[in-house]
């Protein structure tokens, strides 16, 4: 022990001065010395930031309103400052929420929510008015004019870090151009080194939120940046789910059944999870029951089982009649004979079970005779056929005369204290030698079997009662023990698989017990029991949550969006199904832009994005960036040095989580978490997009190499055509059509005689085609057969489109009087594969 150890509480009062230096620490007070965990760790990133939680609270604002968003910000140097204002024209705040909103931090309306949001804790714009603040000594300024409304709201505000209060030093009304919207300005100590960082999360905004116009401002800019929409559809309106029974904690649930007001387990399931109807909750209440009391181990009737002699089904009559008295020889063969014989059509029971046939067949006996079968009868019943179906319990252990000796009268006779007879010829070593045997590999002998089966049998009658319940955790111990024992005594090794495979034959046979299960106030009081009941929730096959509370961006805008900011010659995206991660639903989108004018020197370029918003920083801690790397991207045309890493090339990768729960790496949102699930979902949206890139590479390919053949046989064709006439000395072959055929493909051929024109259109290909064949004449056409004429400005366009079969020939005709120009266009098929002869 060091010195000052050993003199630490040599002087009294000492616990009670350290104790009057302990304080509660607000939460504003904590994020002030910690700014860097929201994303305010330097004034280039600060900025950026700020600029990111304004426009992502401009966003949610709108969208939840109905509005299509129109976002102004605007950045200016003031001073040694800079001046950050962004305006929306979302519904505005009420005055009594303002300062709220903006001035106290944790203070949010969708933390509780589960539905796809870009903001949850509360936490972000006011952090940015807390770094303003804190770099500036300026507070925020607040206008808001919520819709209807003919005065806007204003405030200046700081945020006392003390109490995480809102310290408002203006408040008045003031009026405001915009109909409805709010606009924050606030001061912060920054700089603009961070001017790529912050045009990306801009620009990347844009792309992910095709619906938003965005406009930005700043310094060195000549012209404001705009951002027009794509779109002028709404991202769908999400909807609140109910907690998942596979997402929840332990943690949670006992607060969830601490505020319930159902009172069984099956209504609090039913009412406060999703997925959760009248079946499933029996199936989590039968799995609960399982863990919480255990299972009855049920064995076979004499009836079915061959391995043991001289016990037989008139066997369990014979004994039920012996264990009743006084009922008259009639209602007691009856009853005894319908017991044996419900008995027999089963192939396993459980003390239960028989305690439930005792009870049906005495019913329908008294209907039947006016016997009445008391509660002891029963029970005496039951332990006669349960001694031998199971052969549990002594001859004596029922008295029958003690039944019903007077009339209604019940003795209370003690069935617990029978003992179970373990021999090798036994029912129950008899039942486990035929389990242990099936769920064993075919190399154990039948000795080595023989000792399991009869180890397993001696531990199993030595369980508490009769009626052989237990827990599957006490069944894997019991199994493990015989194993151990049959290892020792007789040199045979039951390894892990082998035991594993007894434990699941036992258990498989076993029955839920039909106790009720406990209420819900006993299973919130105690703490194992909401264990039990968790594990049974997540044990449970439960549907997927609904994944209406998710408002992906679609394909189809993926793609737009991507078309909208960069021009590239090939566009793809994809969207996944939803999955499941931790009880949260989530959906994966990807697109890939490739070609055209985006660089073509150095990796792609990755867009990470959040439900729907730009994740700018730590790229390389974020499970998106992991899974791109891991991807083989040259089997789908693009450069990969070394096979693995970012790919190289003029292609932009985009990739979409949308989730009730983003699992982020910290506080700041700025990178997804390891999560395999949702990193299988990532790399399969972004294969499903990679191969429609590679089939336009391979065709691109394909192409080129077809225009290089061409081009080849064009220059050939001529000289060998000249050269056959002069070796010949015949006049010079035809080769007009040659190379259409040469190449397999369409040829389109004008021919002019007199004032008639026919376009002769033949398909060499190995395919149908549906052209798109235009005719530009400067002089109107007459007799047009098929096609249609437009006139425009002393031009005729004469268009058909004629669907021409593989190997088939099409003519098309017009008239034309007088000279006149010509020129033809042809679409519909790849420029490579048609020859046009004019």
């Amino acid at each position: 022990m060091t010195s000052f150890q050993s003199s630490l509480g040599e002087d009294e009062g000492i616990a009670e001065e350290l104790a009057e230096s302990q304080r509660e620490i607000s939460i504003a007070e904590f994020f002030e010395k910690n700014k860097h965990m929201l994303g305010f760790d330097s004034g280039a990133r600060g900025l950026v930031t700020a600029v990111k939680e304004a426009v992502d609270n401009a966003l949610d604002a709108t969208e939840e309103a109905g509005i299509l968003p129109d976002i102004y910000v605007e950045i200016t140097e003031v001073g040694d400052y800079y001046r950050l204002v962004i305006e929306d024209n979302g519904p505005g705040i009420t005055k009594e929420q303002l300062p709220k909103v903006f001035g106290k931090l944790l203070y949010g309306s969708r933390f509780h929510k589960r539905e796809q949001n870009r903001g949850q804790q509360g936490i972000g714009i006011s952090a940015a008015v807390l770094y303003s603040q804190l770099t500036s000594g300026q507070p925020a300024r607040i206008t808001s004019r919520p819709k209807g409304q003919s005065e806007a709201q204003y405030f200046e505000l700081i945020i006392d870090t003390d109490t995480n209060e809102p310290e408002i030093s203006v408040d008045e009304t003031t009026s405001w151009d915009r109909p409805h919207g709010t606009r924050i300005e606030l001061e912060m100590e920054a700089n603009m080194r961070a001017r790529s960082q912050l045009h990306d999360y801009v620009k990347h905004t844009a792309v992910v939120n095709p619906h938003a116009r965005i406009e930005l401002r700043e310094p060195g800019l000549d012209e404001p940046w705009k951002f027009e929409r794509a779109t002028d559809e709404l991202p769908a309106e999400t909807k609140e789910i109910r907690p998942h029974p596979h997402g929840v904690e332990l943690g949670a649930l006992i607060k969830m059944l601490e505020a319930t007001e159902s009172y069984s387990i099956s209504g609090f399931l039913q009412e406060e999870f999703t997925r959760v109807g009248k079946k499933t909750a029996d199936s989590v209440v039968d799995a609960f029951r399982d863990r919480h009391y255990g299972r009855e181990l049920a064995w076979s009737p004499p009836s079915s089982r061959s391995t043991v002699t001289g016990a037989t089904n008139d066997d369990v009559a014979d004994a039920i009649e012996a264990a009743v008295a006084n009922k008259g020889a009639a209602a007691t063969s009856a009853f005894a004979e319908g017991v044996a014989e419900t008995v027999a059509e089963n192939d396993r029971l459980s003390r239960s079970e028989l305690e439930a046939i005792v009870g049906n067949v005495a019913d329908a006996v008294e209907d039947d005779t006016g016997r009445t079968f008391g509660s002891t009868v029963r029970e005496n019943a039951t332990t006669a056929a349960w001694r031998v179906i199971a052969g549990v319990g002594d001859a004596d252990d029922a008295d029958p005369a003690d039944a019903d000796s007077a009339g209604s009268a019940e003795a209370t006779d003690d069935p617990d204290s029978a003992d179970a007879s373990a021999d090798g010829d036994s029912p129950i070593a008899a039942d486990l030698y035929a389990l242990v045997d099936e769920a064993t590999s075919t190399r154990k002998d039948d000795a080595a079997i023989r000792a399991m089966a009869e180890a397993l049998a001696f531990r199993v009658a030595d369980l508490e009662g009769d009626a052989f319940r237990i827990a599957r955790d006490d069944l894997e111990r019991l199994v493990a023990d015989a194993a151990n024992f049959v290892a020792e005594q007789h040199d045979a090794t039951f390894g892990e698989t082998a035991r594993e495979n007894v434990v699941e034959a036992v258990w498989s046979r076993a029955r839920t017990v039909p106790d009720d299960p406990p209420k819900v106030r006993e299973v919130a009081g105690d703490r194992d029991a909401a264990a039990d009941l968790l594990e049974a929730m997540r044990g449970t096959d439960i549907l997927a949550p609904p994944t209406d509370c998710l408002a992906p961006i679609t394909a189809e805008l993926v793609e737009a969006g991507l078309r909208k900011e960069y021009d590239a010659d090939f566009y793809a995206a994809a969207t996944r199904d939803a999955e499941v991660h931790g009880g949260d639903p989530f959906i994966v989108e990807a697109g890939i832009a490739y070609g055209g004018e985006i660089p073509a020197d150095g990796s792609v370029e990755l867009l990470r994005f959040a439900n729907r918003v730009p994740l700018v920083y730590q790229r390389g801690a974020c499970a998106t960036t992991d899974v791109i790397r891991t991807i083989g991207w040259r089997n789908y045309g693009l450069d990969q040095p070394g096979g693995s890493g970012m790919p190289n090339g003029p292609a932009v990768i985009s990739i979409h989580v949308a989730s009730t729960n983003v699992p982020f790496t910290s506080e700041s949102k700025d990178a997804i978490a390891n999560v395999p699930a949702i990193e299988d979902e990532i790399e399969l949206a972004v294969r499903e997009a990679a191969r429609e890139l590679k089939s336009y590479l391979n065709r691109r390919r394909s192409m080129q190499q077809r225009r290089e053949k061409q081009d080849v046989l064009g220059r050939i064709l001529p000289e060998m055509a000249d050269k056959v006439s002069e070796v010949t000395g015949r006049p010079r072959p035809d080769i007009d059509g040659a190379l259409a055929r040469i190449m397999n493909n369409v040829s389109v051929e004008r021919e002019r005689e007199d004032g008639t024109v026919r376009l002769v259109v033949e398909n060499h290909s190995d395919v149908n085609e549906q052209l798109e064949i235009t005719d530009i004449v400067s002089a109107e056409p007459t007799d047009v057969s098929e096609g249609t004429v437009v006139d425009m400005d002393g031009e005729w366009f004469v268009q058909w489109n004629p669907e021409v079969a593989s190997g088939d020939e099409r003519e098309l005709t017009y008239s034309v009087d007088g000279d006149a120009d010509f020129e033809i266009s042809v679409g519909g098929v790849e420029t490579e594969k048609l020859t046009v002869n004019e």
